[in-house]
């Protein structure tokens, strides 16, 4: 006590401190003879207790205006200068959160804001590039070539009943391609690749004048207990605690590792599962490709590779959230078979099983469209089939980006709606509900007269897994933002969007349809810091992939160079491009068709005769060459291209972000200087009280009629 200067020791504890010393002793305290007989959880998971939680300090409406009376209670002032949709443009009030909620939400709320913030930039840059492609759409050759293309018929995409098509009726989808995959592309993914980094060097330097503020910096978590289903489960072997000195529960090491190994296992069995999932919807694509080509309606048979990209990433995604259920009833069974010592192991466990299931789950279908589809189907005549049956199905005439994009934009939009309503509407419909049932059960007046505990009983628990949920949902859209941003500019702008609803959306939801949650310390934002800082590494590995394997960037450049008009003369201007789709499309005899590809209809609406050639997106010799249908020399240049592409740039940003890192300290200078300034004043502080103490003894003595020789001064 005499380390702090305490005016009033009733109001020296805030309330949310005051509830984390009460429920630290109510974890630990023994309620009956007999073993485990230990802790408020026992007697929640076994009946005795329907719940336990802290209380709300009052209600968060008055009939008086906040203006002219002030605010009620701490609540009552969240409720209007934070949580009210009217106040979405003011900052947050990050210190009235952490005093009622505590640190680990207020930790949470601030990273949200900085996350929000830093994406303005982004998203002025995406929509730049979304714009630039719109104002040079008409100047594009590319695009012009594709829609003036009447006389190029292309091969059928799918067996039997795909008809034979001309190239220029993929016209609108050549000039969507435009949109996403023009000359700024690439500028974009070198900058979404540094942006990740500055938002992360810039939220250490953040993190830290919060700590500071909030006086997190002395705080370690060697402080933290350990946890009382530990302590239960290992009572009876016990060992010194090197730091303490005292006995603790202790896990044996090969107890350890098995249970590791168990759940390690369990992950990778989940994981495939996922695998098995995309497998799934593989199949369906490439059956379904082929039915909507022969459906009755025009308007799904002339569009049946769009129809089948659409209805695959609606499935797809209903497919991801039943087994994101699942996934976390696996994760919550593997993280409680490993036995972590303390809370902050058992989230870090729990979090990072969450995230790689989620991540995988959600990505993979994603990865598959990216890299994998139309990369291996073969070539007319010779496809390559699945289980030597379905044919693997090819990108669009005008490419596989278009289908990246809707299955980015889909998910993105999908994904995003159904979060906000399960995050607030749930939890709106449940109160509704429950104040229903109360109405009629007591009627209105007796229903206000309520005690608080009552009240706040009625309204929904948090979630068992703490701000896990508002985490990750963060995450894996920080994951869209960055990963497949080459192919879609527009996601910032879409998660800007949307994360300026999610702050006062999360708000509205703490203060008005959660029951209080029970505050926490934390320094910073755990385990997630890292997670983000693995995402900032495959961002840049994947943006090098999109740009040179599934966009037309590096085919078109190679042919600028080196087959166009051009050539050799270091320009790639449009006028360069004269010719590019002639020369990206190679020549079919349709008599080489195997018996089961072979369309149903032979071409002759197109020029009243029998089609004897088709076209088709490959650099491949023609019918009648030496080796039919053999790689040129273009297919060569194009793959090398490529390669030394995706090397540069993933070297170049690399060293980009990490001078990056370099260059900016985690420390403000202005924060390193008032931390030496107060633990050079503490100093001052303690020699003072030191000097005073002595003094004070040494008139005693002497008042005593004591004295010493060569005394202290």
């Amino acid at each position: 006590l005499y380390s702090f200067i305490i005016h009033n020791k009733d109001t020296f504890f805030n309330n949310a401190t005051r509830s984390r010393i009460v429920h630290h002793i109510l974890q630990r305290v023994k309620y009956e003879e007999g073993k485990n007989k230990i802790g408020l959880n026992r007697l929640l998971s076994n009946g005795s207790y329907e719940a336990a939680f802290p209380l709300h300090e009052g209600s968060y409406r008055s009939k008086n205006s906040i203006r002219t009376h002030g605010a009620e209670n701490h609540r009552h002032l969240l409720y209007e200068c934070w949580a009210s949709w009217g106040v979405w443009y003011k900052y947050q009030p990050l210190d009235l959160v952490r005093r009622y909620f505590g640190e680990k939400i207020g930790l949470y709320f601030a990273w949200l804001g900085w996350y929000t913030g830093m994406l303005f930039p982004a998203a002025f840059i995406g929509l730049f590039v979304f714009l630039y492609g719109v104002t040079t759409l008409n100047h594009c050759q590319v695009s012009k070539e594709v829609c003036q293309a009447t006389d190029i018929i292309m091969c059928p995409i799918c067996d039997k009943y795909c008809p034979f098509m001309r190239l220029s009726d993929s016209c609108v989808y050549a000039k969507v391609t435009h949109l996403f995959d023009n000359g700024a592309t690439v500028f974009f993914a070198v900058f979404m690749a540094v942006w990740a980094t500055v938002f992360l060097e810039f939220w250490k330097r953040r993190r830290a004048v919060i700590a500071y503020d909030w006086d997190l910096i002395d705080w370690e978590e060697e402080e933290e207990e350990i946890r009382p289903q530990f302590e239960a489960k290992y009572s009876k072997k016990e060992r010194m605690n090197p730091i303490s000195g005292k006995p603790e529960p202790y896990q044996a090491f090969a107890d350890k590792c098995s249970r590791l190994i168990v759940s390690a296992s369990g992950i990778f069995f989940m994981i495939c599962v996922v695998i098995a999932a995309v497998f799934g919807i593989v199949i369906y694509r490439v059956v379904t490709v082929s039915t909507f080509a022969a459906f009755k309606w025009a308007l799904i048979r002339n569009n049946s590779q769009v129809a089948t990209t659409g209805t695959a990433v609606c499935i797809n995604f209903c497919i991801i959230m039943l087994l994101n259920v699942l996934y976390e009833k696996v994760a919550l069974f593997l993280t409680n078979l490993e036995q972590p010592r303390t809370e902050s192991e058992w989230e870090n466990s729990f979090t990072l099983k969450m995230f790689l299931f989620q991540f995988v789950n959600l990505n993979s279908s994603t990865f598959y469209i990216a890299f994998f589809l139309g990369r291996f189907t073969g070539h007319p005549g010779a496809y390559l089939r699945l289980i030597n049956r379905w044919r693997l199905e090819e990108c669009h005439p005008s490419g596989c980006l278009i289908d990246l994009c809707m299955q980015m934009g889909i998910i993105m939009v999908l994904k995003q709606t159904w979060n906000n309503f399960m995050e607030l509407g749930y939890p709106l419909i449940q109160n509704w509900w429950t104040r229903r049932k109360l109405r009629q059960e007591y009627g209105t007046q007796r229903k206000t007269s309520f005690p608080q505990w009552e009240k706040d009983y009625n309204l929904q628990p948090m979630n068992a897994y703490g701000l896990f949920d508002e985490y990750l949902e963060m995450i894996l859209q920080f994951g869209f933002t960055t990963i497949f941003v080459a192919a879609f500019p527009l996601a910032p702008l879409l998660a800007l969007l949307n994360n300026i609803i999610e702050i006062r959306l999360d708000a509205y939801k703490f203060v008005t349809q959660w029951r209080r949650p029970l505050a926490s310390r934390a320094k910073d934002i755990g385990i997630w810091y890292g997670i983000l800082e693995g995402i900032g590494i495959l961002s840049v590995i994947t943006n090098a992939f999109v740009i040179a394997v599934t966009s037309d960037f590096i085919p078109r450049l190679v042919y600028a160079y080196k087959y166009g008009p051009c050539a050799g003369q270091g320009e790639a201007g449009q006028k360069c491009m004269v010719g590019y789709v002639n020369a990206s499309l190679s020549v079919f005899l349709v008599s080489d068709f195997e018996n089961r590809s072979e369309p149903t209809s032979n071409g002759s609406e197109f020029s009243g005769s029998p089609l004897k050639y088709c076209r088709y997106r490959d650099y491949r010799d023609s019918p009648h060459s030496p080796v039919p249908y053999g790689y040129t020399l273009q297919f060569w240049h194009v793959l090398a291209a490529r390669l030394a592409f995706i090397i540069v740039f993933e070297h170049l940003v690399f060293c980009i972000k990490h001078l990056i890192s370099y260059l900016i300290p985690d420390l403000p200078k202005d924060l390193r200087d008032r931390m030496r300034r107060e633990k050079y004043l503490i100093q001052e502080m303690m020699y003072e009280a030191e000097l005073e103490r002595l003094q004070k003894e040494r008139k005693e003595r002497k008042k005593n009629g004591k004295s010493y020789h060569n005394e202290w001064p």
